[in-house]
């Protein structure tokens, strides 16, 4: 994990906990502006960035980091041999679903496939399925066992 604990993080910086209006603001409006319709390819790079500076050694850490980050909470519904169905749920997800139709979460998703990469030790890719009718995101998560990751 990385130097400093997401649990660290958190109790320090509860106290300055930002609305949720703050961070739909930056997510749904200004990042969207800056990065145009490249937005969401951006997004999931991004989102294998951060998980690479906040490795995490299981999925069990991977699920709690969801909820310190405020992403909403990480279930699991399906796992096999290749691949795993993980169901993404929160108030603000409801939300973001809702006011934003064309919303994505291509930042999850990256974090969730480099988080896989790291743990697994093989090449992952995350897809993303909304759920409108039950206001979730499911994401899919595949690897090839064949597919080893060199370690450096």
């Amino acid at each position: 994990m990385s130097e400093i604990t997401t649990s660290e993080q958190k109790t320090e910086s509860e106290r300055l906990a930002v609305p949720a209006f703050g961070y739909e603001l930056i997510r749904e409006f200004l990042l969207p502006e800056l990065l145009s319709k490249d937005a969401p390819e951006i997004m999931y790079w991004d989102g294998k960035r951060i998980a690479r500076k906040f490795p995490l050694a299981t999925l069990e850490e991977t699920i709690r980091f969801f909820e310190d980050a405020g992403w909403g909470i990480l279930t699991i519904k399906e796992e096999s041999r290749r691949e795993m169905v993980l169901e993404l749920g929160s108030e603000l997800i409801s939300s973001r679903l809702k006011n934003n139709p064309n919303c994505t979460f291509q930042l999850e998703a990256g974090f969730i496939a480099q988080q896989m990469e790291q743990q697994k030790n093989v090449t992952a890719e995350t897809f993303e399925h909304p759920n409108k009718k039950s206001s979730k995101i499911l994401f899919t998560v595949k690897w090839d066992k064949n597919d080893l990751i060199d370690e450096k």
